[in-house]
């Protein structure tokens, strides 16, 4: 179990009701910054991209590169096509 998930189980061994209800709202806030952190998400969702695609690369290296340059034709293409409605007379 991760840090951040054990930050937001309670203990269910707790006898104390004010101790148990403490641990309770302790989880549930720890919950309520976990969702709330949009920044901490986004670059967790990153580096588990980041792996993916070196995973992906060190296995197949000639993949990878057809890839890379299939979005850049992609990307080039939809750039040439909003400059060229900007830019078309007429307008």
């Amino acid at each position: 179990m991760s840090s951040e998930t054990s930050r937001t189980v309670v203990d269910l061994d707790l006898t104390d009701p004010v101790e148990k209800a403490r641990a309770e709202l302790k989880a549930a806030l720890a919950a309520i910054e976990e969702k709330a952190n949009v920044p901490k998400r986004v670059a967790r969702a990153t580096e588990r991209g980041t792996a993916k695609a070196r995973t992906f690369a060190q296995k197949n290296p000639a993949l990878a590169v057809a890839a890379v340059v299939g979005v850049a034709a992609v990307v080039g293409a939809v750039v040439w096509g909003a400059v060229r409605l900007y830019t078309r007379p007429g307008r």
